[in-house]
């Protein structure tokens, strides 16, 4: 595959002040002051466009007020967050077990799941975001943006890695994504997925900007297996039922827990109780046949910083 260029998105110094809305000078106070992500290269300043989009998303404290969901029984159940094959089903036994009511799901990435929980637009957030020291999930990103910790309950364990193409025989790694003619698809900032796989970007030393296609994001973890199928992409960040289910193939690089975190003025809500209901280990056996790559013994529990 032809590789195609990548120069718009390095930004230089007077490019990233007119994105920011800042003069120059400001740019390099950001730097040094602000952790703004830059490069020294030949004695200029470089900004890799994805990395200022998402210090700039990181660092966002105050969300515009949103009307709030209903709190007091009536309206329907809102769960927004990280997308997943085995929730959606969780979803749709929901609507079909209780008559009259109606669970519908924002497909907003683990890091918008917390901040629609932080504006009252849902009641329960999914995520699987990885914290910083690699230890715990979910905890560090919850702490930053709310005020407490909410209820995190554990919704399952899965396997993340790579998706690729069934003819891509010798792929050994991450580091073959770099190989010349490879291209990839992405998830978008914000999602667990995106998360894990920058830094395993970083780990093996690829500059995540030189990878053809790594600007190409797509909002479903199926719609990563789909594009690779069709032969869009030879390759992307994907979980190993997607693998599995469209006869892809799939290289492992963690098993991942996946919660749920519900506010702790919602948690006792009938229809949060409802939800959580059917985590229960025989209904999720029924509801994950045919789904591979997920662990659901401690589905359910509610989890504490640094448990088990």
């Amino acid at each position: 595959m032809k590789n195609r260029g990548r120069g718009k998105d390095l930004l230089t110094t007077r490019e990233v002040a007119d994105f920011l809305g800042v003069n120059e000078k400001m740019v390099y106070q950001l730097i040094s002051d602000k952790g703004l992500p830059a490069s020294k290269v030949t004695g200029k300043w470089l900004f890799p466009r994805y990395l200022v989009e998402q210090w700039v998303e990181n660092s966002t404290i105050n969300y515009p007020d949103a009307a709030h969901i209903h709190t007091g029984g009536s309206g329907p159940l809102v769960v927004a967050g990280s997308n997943d094959l085995l929730l959606d089903r969780v979803l749709s036994q929901y609507n079909r077990s209780r008559r009259g009511e109606l669970a519908v799901f924002g497909n907003v990435g683990s890091m918008g799941g917390i901040q629609a929980l932080k504006s009252g637009m849902c009641h329960i957030a999914s995520s699987h975001l990885v914290s910083t020291d690699d230890q715990d999930y979910n905890f560090e990103f919850a702490g930053r943006e709310l005020e407490r910790q909410p209820v995190v309950i554990n919704f399952c364990h899965r396997e993340q890695g790579i998706v690729y193409r069934p003819g891509w025989t010798d792929f050994s790694g991450v580091a073959d994504l770099s190989a010349p003619g490879i291209r990839i698809v992405n998830r978008p900032l914000g999602t667990g997925t995106r998360l894990l796989f920058d830094r395993e970007l970083k780990a093996c030393g690829i500059e995540a900007v030189s990878l053809d296609g790594y600007g190409e994001e797509v909002s479903r973890h199926m719609d990563v297996g789909l594009a690779v199928l069709s032969g869009r992409a030879d390759a992307g960040p994907g979980i190993r039922t997607v693998a599995e289910l469209l006869g892809l193939g799939f290289y492992p690089l963690r098993r991942e827990r996946f919660d749920l975190l519900v506010l702790r003025e919602f948690y006792f809500d009938r229809r949060v109780q409802g939800f959580l209901a059917l985590l229960r280990e025989s209904s999720l056996n029924e509801l994950k046949q045919g789904l591979t790559g997920y662990d659901i013994e401690g589905s359910g529990l509610m989890r504490f910083p640094d448990g088990p």
